[in-house]
């Protein structure tokens, strides 16, 4: 194990994590998030990215190695640190995971209502300010079903910081947004993280809007590898034919397109079928 470090706020120290024994889906892993910066790790889908987010959170517990949130190694079985630490992050979940019978004010308050004490009258005025923030303090009393796909990823933006967390954790933030709102969100991740001076972990593989906001980038690949990290300017000057691939979004490189899987004759039983018909060739012939 490495020696931790003050300046990170998030260490993933050597972990490897599968669901089941036959695949892992992290390998060995070892990143430092560093306090106050943007940090983006980029990848296919099925690399990890997100099982990533679901171990720092405390949802699984490694099979090996440790996660450390600000010095402490997080226990699964620690309920009480668990309530501590999730209370410091915030989380954007990938299709927003918005209560849809609740208004867009009561999805922001619900944070605040469940794991404060804090009067109405405070949660109202902190709602409205985070709302503000993301554009949509006027959108405070509409349902869920009244606001558009970039709207409703605005408003799971302003529930995740609605606590002032440390960090905030962004599972796809861009997935299904228009150009615009693309843009739009790229720019609250980076402004908030300067105002409110919070680590971000940006997960996604979206490479134009994360070399644009990120301070740092770290690309995985499948079975849980770390291909490369460093600045956005390093990573897409990189000459390393897998990392050029990605960054550049070329179709033909070291990442194949197949998932690995038995010759295609074998699954469709060509073999035999094959064998059979070179067998009734030879007897047709003999006779």
């Amino acid at each position: 194990m490495w020696p931790l470090s003050s300046d990170a706020l998030i260490e993933i120290d050597h972990v490897s994590f599968g669901y089941d024994s036959s695949r892992l889906i992290l390998n060995d892993l070892s990143l430092r998030f560093m306090r106050g910066k943007v940090t983006a790790v980029l990848g296919n889908s099925g690399c990890g990215k997100t099982t990533l987010l679901r171990l720092i959170g405390g949802v699984h517990a490694a099979n090996a190695g440790r996660v450390v949130f600000d010095g402490e190694v997080i226990d699964v079985r620690d309920r009480a640190q668990l309530y501590r630490l999730r209370r410091r992050l915030g989380m954007l979940f990938q299709f927003g995971a918005l209560f849809t019978d609740l208004t867009v004010y009561d999805n922001v308050a619900f944070p605040l209502r469940e794991m404060t004490d804090l009067p109405e009258g405070m949660i109202h005025d902190i709602v409205l300010m985070k709302l503000n923030a993301v554009g949509l303090r006027g959108a405070a009393p509409l349902k869920i079903s009244e606001v558009s796909g970039g709207m409703a990823r605005r408003v799971a933006l302003a529930r995740a910081i609605a606590l002032d967390p440390e960090l905030i954790m962004y599972d796809e933030p861009f997935a299904g947004l228009d150009l615009i709102s693309m843009g739009v969100a790229a720019k609250l991740i980076r402004t908030l993280n300067d105002v409110t001076g919070a680590t971000s972990l940006v997960i996604s593989h979206d490479v134009p809007e994360c070399m644009a906001i990120s301070d740092w980038v770290v690309l995985m690949a499948g079975g849980g590898r770390l291909v490369a990290q460093g600045t956005p300017e390093e990573l897409m000057n990189s000459t390393d034919p897998e990392v050029r691939q990605f960054v550049r979004g070329e179709p033909d490189g070291p990442v194949k397109f197949h998932y690995p899987a038995p010759d295609i004759a074998e699954d469709f039983g060509m073999t035999s079928m094959t064998g059979l018909a070179r067998g009734k060739a030879a007897a047709g012939g003999a006779r």
